[in-house]
């Protein structure tokens, strides 16, 4: 009678170690690709207040009238020209010169979109001047756009442009506004 000899089960120590080893370089890579990915996960965040920020100041100087006169004078529903008005609207800027974005009282407050027109803000915060974001600042540029939007009169037409920046990270976002009153 022979004896079989015992077959191997198993596996020896050499094998382990060798599957640790190719185990562990794996894991290695894996985890130094999602390093950078993981630190850089706050960026889409940044881009998102960013981009909300701008659109909320674009919403709030698209709601406001575009008209040849100041909205607080009487003509500014019937003018046809800044002729025709006691306050033009014809300047980039707050008219007249007193208004700000934070006042309340009529003839105080921002009512024209020109008025927005050089503003900017170096902490964001809504129009009472409340909820300070610190670190983000916001610009807002007004331009005549008639012509090249192929209208005859260059100011019946305003380009908005909103930047809002925090540190290196900034976002513009434009807007076109036309002029409505009076509509003949």
């Amino acid at each position: 009678m022979s004896i079989r000899p015992a077959l191997q089960r198993g596996i020896t120590l050499i094998e382990q170690i060798m599957f640790i080893v190719i185990v562990s370089v794996g894991v290695i890579g894996l985890v130094s690709v999602m390093n950078p990915a993981i630190r850089a996960s706050a960026d889409p965040m940044l881009t998102k207040q960013l981009v909300a920020i701008a659109e909320s100041l674009l919403n709030e100087v698209m709601h406001q009238p575009f008209t040849w006169c100041d909205p607080d004078d009487p003509a500014a529903s019937t003018a046809l020209s800044y002729g025709d008005c006691a306050s033009p609207q014809n300047t980039f800027g707050p008219t007249p010169a007193g208004e700000t974005r934070y006042a309340a009282g009529a003839g105080t407050a921002f009512d024209n979109v020109a008025d927005y027109g050089g503003f900017s803000m170096a902490n964001i915060d809504d129009p009472s001047g409340s909820n300070a974001m610190a670190g983000y600042s916001a610009s807002v540029a007004v331009a005549r756009a008639g012509t090249s939007l192929g209208l005859a009169d260059d100011s019946a037409a305003l380009s908005v442009t909103v930047t809002v920046a925090r540190g290196s990270e900034t976002f513009s976002l434009t807007g076109y506004r036309f002029r409505y009153a009076p509509r003949i």
